[in-house]
């Protein structure tokens, strides 16, 4: 049964739509945000090739016309260079601001179609579907958009919210098994931030929710979208409570710069290092017990996903680039590092002010290199 969860944020309110089949009923469901029958769908080749067949059919009959961007799969798109090609073909296709977007994939195709979304005539209305798990969980919620530049992750973009997302389970039977672990990162990370009874739910359910059975898969989903939504709604531009979404984000984009955000080490994968090491960061600092940091990394690895700097390629890493990459997080302010770190399983608090050389000591004990 398909479930419909708001995302409280007064007039830009929405809802993401949690079930099977959904896009088949896409034309429908989007249709009430539809002025004159058209969508440029954003989308990659990939996914293109798997489902766009079956989108424009959707959409066809609701009497919507699909007018297909089509960008290369891969991190590499969101830049400058992809920003400016997308946006020149949406000029081509002389979009007005009734018309609407439709961003047709994963992470990276949502940030990308978001933000050029909201630049595209100051701003022009677009929906979410979701093609990969981590997409469904995260980045199609909450209206982050952005690329990348070669200083860091996400440093240039804007604040846009959908005006639907559509987070069809079925959709990822079609997902390799490394891009599901990659998702159950950002699930996992829901119970190590704030929900410890989600994150007992997942020591035991997590190997049903890889397997993708429809029950498990389905609470997974549906709880970490519940949890995010709650918190976008009370702190929609990360002012305050929403900075704990990037829960092992910081060591994260700091491997994914050292590493070329490509191929070598997805978005997922670097997140559930990233956690790994901001639990055993803070047992460092006392905060929490090592059994804890151990428990958290237990749960993270048993996903197949990786927990130490050794079992990532590019390794042994210099630790004071590590270091220099935390300083371009979009998190530091005024030259201090913040991290995400955690009191216990299930109680993650913003760290301002942290000191960049104990940081630097901590890479080193866990394999980094000092230069």
């Amino acid at each position: 049964m398909n479930r419909s969860l708001p995302v409280g944020l007064g007039a830009r309110a929405y809802d993401v739509v949690v079930g099977e089949g959904l896009l088949d009923a896409a034309g429908r469901l989007i249709a009430p945000f539809q002025k004159r029958g058209r969508t440029a769908v954003i989308s990659d080749e990939s996914v293109w090739a798997l489902h766009g067949a079956r989108l424009t059919a959707a959409l066809a009959a609701a009497g919507i016309t699909a007018l297909p961007v089509i960008v290369p799969p891969g991190e590499q798109s969101k830049s400058f260079e992809g920003l400016a090609d997308v946006s020149d073909r949406l000029l081509a296709l002389e979009l007005d601001r009734g018309d609407l977007v439709t961003a047709f994939g994963g992470g990276v195709v949502g940030d990308l179609a978001g933000f050029a979304a909201a630049i595209y005539k100051r701003g022009i209305d677009f929906v979410q579907i979701p093609t990969t798990l981590l997409a469904q969980v995260d980045s199609s919620v909450g209206g982050k958009t952005a690329i990348d530049t070669p200083r860091g992750k996400n440093l240039v973009g804007a604040f846009h919210q959908p005006r639907l997302v559509l987070a069809d389970l079925e959709v990822l039977s079609t997902l390799p098994a490394r891009e599901m672990r990659a998702g159950y990162a950002e699930v996992i990370k829901y119970g190590l931030l704030g929900d410890f009874a989600f994150f007992e739910w997942l020591e035991v359910n997590g190997p049903a929710v890889l397997a993708r059975d429809p029950d498990a898969l389905a609470q997974a989903v549906a709880r970490s979208i519940e949890m995010k939504a709650e918190i976008v709604a009370e702190d929609e531009r990360e002012q305050g409570r929403r900075a704990l979404l990037n829960l092992g984000h910081t060591f994260a984009h700091a491997l994914e710069a050292e590493t070329g955000y490509g191929e070598a080490l997805r978005h997922g994968e670097a997140v559930g290092a990233g956690m790994a090491l901001a639990f055993r960061f803070s047992a460092a600092q006392g905060l929490i017990s090592s059994q804890d940091a151990a428990r958290a990394s237990a749960a993270i690895a048993a996903a197949g996903l990786p927990t130490r700097l050794d079992e990532i390629p590019g390794h042994p890493f210099d630790a004071d680039r590590l270091v220099a990459h935390t300083a371009q997080d979009k998190k530091a302010e005024g030259g201090r590092l913040t991290f995400i770190l955690a009191r216990a399983l299930g109680d993650a608090f913003v760290a301002r002010d942290v000191d960049a050389a104990a940081v630097r000591a901590f890479l080193i004990a866990e394999g980094a290199v000092a230069s």
